[in-house]
């Protein structure tokens, strides 16, 4: 892609694209890096999605593993999906699921909840690979307090579609004529595509804010030819749809606004006190503790 002044963000060079943004690379635990897409400089939101990060594909060799430590949420419900590999989630609420690729599990964080990611301990003797998307959805107004869930969806229970020669799994919230099981809190969509090489897809029409993150593989959509680690952020209205340069793995996303919404760290709220307040609650260590996962945590970072 031609680099742009922001190595972040290009503008789109033709009306329906609005925007196109490259991952940064971001360690979120010791030797595990992500692709981060969202926020962004110059885009914070698509819909209600506030937080994009492809993990991976990162391989462990015989005896390691990824462990991200019991940490804290609020405002925001976690969505963590797997392309290979397998994590164990644990949380406050006392749950203890292993996701496996396919699987959705969505966590409301709501008004509190802590959880750790780490290598199914089974897995560590022979190693190996970790390769999946978490994003972050921001709760509407009037939910963002609400008493936090989790909930973990098998991928057998997704809808898959066939739009062409395209196969989809709409994951959360309805798009081309299915619907997940997932609760969601506001309208959105949330689909997985496989792509074969020469083959389109229309955009899913509806939602103010839409998205294609393309995971591997190169699509081209309104002139603009986009690859691994770049999102493609559409007008509204736009009617378009993307070609696969190559057989391609995407994502496609979106929804209506939420209303502005700050982030900081691990929160995520419409209220700066409200931010600071869950700021000071963990360094106090007044949120809950995690079953099973009580003696390490992530510490409050230390903001500028």
């Amino acid at each position: 892609m031609t680099p742009a002044a922001d190595p972040e963000c290009a503008k789109g060079p033709k009306p329906g694209l609005d925007l196109v943004i490259h991952a940064r690379v971001r360690e979120i635990a010791k030797g595990f890096a992500v692709r981060r897409l969202l926020p962004a400089s110059a885009r914070r939101m698509v819909g209600p999605f506030i937080y994009f990060d492809h993990m991976g594909p990162v391989g462990h060799p015989p005896g390691g593993g990824m462990d991200v430590k019991p940490h804290p949420h609020i405002g925001l419900a976690t969505v963590t999906y797997l392309f290979e590999g397998e994590l164990l989630h644990r949380d406050s609420l006392g749950s203890r699921r292993t996701i496996r690729p396919g699987d959705v599990n969505w966590m409301t964080a709501g008004r509190g909840i802590v959880h750790s990611e780490r290598t199914p301990p089974e897995l560590r003797p022979q190693g190996g690979t970790l390769h999946g998307l978490q994003l972050w959805v921001a709760l509407p107004d009037g939910q963002e307090e609400v008493a936090p869930e989790f909930h973990h969806h098998p991928g057998g229970t997704l809808p898959e579609v066939q739009v062409g020669e395209v196969r989809l799994r709409v994951l959360a919230g309805s798009a081309y004529g299915a619907t997940s099981p997932v609760h969601v809190f506001s309208p959105l969509f949330y689909v997985d595509a496989t792509m074969p090489a020469g083959s389109t897809l229309p955009l899913p029409e509806g939602p103010a804010e839409r998205a294609v993150y393309v995971a591997s593989g190169s699509v081209a959509c309104a002139g603009q030819t986009a690859g691994p680690g770049d999102m493609l952020i559409f007008a509204e209205g736009a009617r378009l749809e993307v070609q696969a340069a190559a057989d391609t793995r995407l994502v496609l996303l979106g929804g209506a606004p939420v209303g502005k919404r700050l982030i900081s760290w691990n929160f995520v709220s419409s209220s700066q006190g409200r931010l600071d307040r869950a700021a000071e609650d963990w360094q106090a260590r007044r949120f809950p503790t995690v079953p099973g996962d009580e003696e390490e945590f992530i510490p409050l970072p230390s903001f500028p």
